[in-house]
């Protein structure tokens, strides 16, 4: 038997059409030799440190760091009924399909179930990037030796061990650390959040801590024979901040009364053809900010849309493919009175 293993049910479904698995059983599919099933994102979770050791139970400073000898995972509770359909089934494979997405986190949730499950068979990748017909074929057709990614496989394991690694020991510490100075709420730290967080709490500081300071810029409208351009005045580096900015009013009046009216020369102008790139298409942060700016959306809300319109009708938003485009872009780089 052939089995073909998914990350999410709606993925099992979209690539047992295209290989024939009609026929319907307990979390799976089936048709000829061939078998798709499907996981839950990841089914097994990493321990907790008491799951180790009871003595983690209680935070104590001369317990750290833990650094579990070998790395142990539990089955999630609430998808324990389909771990036991996929191990169930891995037991009579010949040869195990890794549909899962693909990307690191996509091999590790297939191959951390097949590690468990001792399984020493033959593996393969099926690259599936989109669900759509055309996309699933495409992937059918090219399918890649398993030997060829399981190094994504190394790497989830790599990023998951150390979020673990960071996550419990330094929250422990400064929880500890912070209950030393009467701070009784546990302190989380993360290798994502806490580094998010503070980004967060820098920028209010500045904002806080920001004091506005009044510069000054001089524009003319110069006019010529071919028409009118506007240009402004480069501040000299002794009235400059270090934005290049003018901080001195009376020098800028000064300027502005012995060039008003005067007639100027162009010294130096520059105009040459430019290749100008369609814009990339929405990731999933710029689709969010779009939303939220046009529609007033929140994150989690365009998230859901997103999921929905890329499981059910294989479509997601993008922005619309524009040809790369040649234009003329002038320059003014120096005007002299």
């Amino acid at each position: 038997m052939n089995l073909y293993i998914c990350e999410k049910p709606s993925q099992g479904r979209d690539l047992a059409r295209i290989i024939g698995c009609t026929s319907k059983g307990n979390g799976c599919m089936s048709g000829g030799e061939n078998t798709v099933t499907w996981c839950v994102g990841h089914l097994l979770e990493l321990k907790e440190p008491s799951e180790y050791d009871p003595r983690y139970k209680k935070w104590n400073l001369d317990d750290l760091p833990i650094v579990p000898d070998k790395f142990a995972y539990n089955v999630k509770k609430t998808a324990s009924d389909q771990y036991k359909i996929i191990r169930d089934l891995v037991k009579k494979a010949s040869a195990v399909y890794i549909a899962t997405d693909y990307d690191r986190e996509g091999e590790a949730i297939a191959r951390s179930l097949l590690e468990r499950f001792r399984y020493t068979g033959q593996i393969k990748r099926v690259c599936l990037t989109a669900l759509d017909d055309v996309s699933i074929r495409r992937a059918l057709g090219s399918i890649k030796n398993g030997s060829e990614t399981e190094p994504l496989y190394q790497s989830a394991l790599g990023r998951s061990r150390a979020d673990w690694l960071v996550g419990m020991n330094l929250s422990r510490l400064f929880s500890i650390l912070g209950r030393q100075m009467g701070f009784s709420e546990p302190i989380q730290i993360g290798r994502v959040i806490t580094p998010t967080v503070t980004l967060v709490v820098n920028r209010d500081l500045e904002i806080e801590n920001f004091v506005p300071v009044p510069y000054y810029e001089l524009w003319i409208t110069a006019c010529t024979e071919k028409g009118n351009f506007k240009a402004k005045w480069q501040t000299p580096d002794e009235y400059a901040d270090e934005s290049g900015r003018c901080l001195n009013y009376e020098k800028t009046l000064e300027t502005a009364d012995r060039i008003n009216n005067q007639t100027g020369t162009v010294t130096k102008a520059e105009t040459k053809r430019q290749k100008e790139a369609p814009p990339l298409p929405f990731d999933l942060t710029s689709l969010q900010q779009y939303a939220s700016k046009h529609w007033g959306y929140t994150a989690q809300k365009t998230l859901s849309i997103a999921q929905s319109l890329y499981e059910v009708h294989k479509l997601l938003p993008t922005r619309a493919p524009i040809p790369v485009i040649f234009r003329k872009a002038s320059w003014l780089t120096s005007l002299q009175f």
